[in-house]
């Protein structure tokens, strides 16, 4: 593994995917148990796609007291658990599985007809997490967005509001990233507040250039990521393999 020289974003590179997967699952492990240690409960907020696969399957068999830690979404497609798109169903299946499954879920999809509908009901249920997160695990996609905060969307001020609620309705512009499943709901940058560490995973050459761009000055709006990497008080570290 290597880093990024001083006073770039931290990025540290990893030989291939299962190093930094395998990693970065006794990092967060570490950090979950010293929580547990220290206030008796840990929070690990998530994120979807197939970049942290890797990282969740390892982490599931780390000896973590899994019954003190709760599990958080960090954004979700208006879709109900089970069907295509639904993040929930990808975590539960890769990281929710073996030791890990004790943990307590607290998932995004909630009975509202829209996202708009669903955030109080969100709200209320990460009222009842610990917080701040000890531990939060996101990825990048190549337009710049980071959990569901894509370019030009709506609701994206909402969402990137240093200050507020704890999560965001978003109505993305469709894209190849998006898909057609353009609804979302969000955790939000005054939700990631104070968080222990914040992992950013990204993987191959089109994602390290799109990641190298978002470093450089230039609109929030136009690469959301900025808004991480910009932020000093943040301890954000990029994480990156082949």
């Amino acid at each position: 593994m290597t880093q990024a020289p001083s006073g770039a974003p931290a990025l540290a590179e990893y030989a291939s995917g299962s190093a930094m997967a395998n990693a970065l699952a006794d990092r967060i492990a570490q950090r979950l148990a010293e929580a547990i240690t220290h206030r008796g409960e840990a929070s690990l907020a998530v994120s979807g796609g197939s970049t942290p696969k890797a990282l969740y399957e390892h982490l599931a068999d780390r000896p973590i007291d899994w019954m003190r830690t709760t599990v958080v979404l960090v954004d979700e497609r208006w879709v109900e658990p089970g069907h295509e798109g639904s993040n929930e169903t990808f975590v539960r299946a890769s990281l929710l599985q073996g030791k890990a499954a004790k943990a307590r879920w607290v998932g995004l999809k909630t009975p509202g007809k829209t996202p708009a509908q669903g955030l109080k009901a969100a709200e209320g249920r990460l009222a009842e997490v610990v917080r701040p997160f000890d531990a939060v695990v996101l990825g990048m996609g190549n337009d710049g967005h980071t959990a569901s905060w894509f370019p030009h969307a709506e609701g994206l001020a909402a969402a990137l509001a240093p200050t507020g609620p704890c999560v965001a309705a978003i109505h993305a512009i469709p894209s190849e990233v998006t898909g057609s499943l353009t609804e979302r709901i969000t955790l939000t940058r005054a939700a990631l507040s104070g968080a222990g560490e914040i992992d950013l995973l990204i993987s191959g050459a089109s994602k390290r250039r799109a990641w190298e761009e978002a470093t450089t000055p230039g609109p929030v709006e136009d690469k959301p990521v900025r808004a991480l990497l910009h932020d000093l008080t943040l301890h954000l570290e990029t994480h990156w393999a082949p």
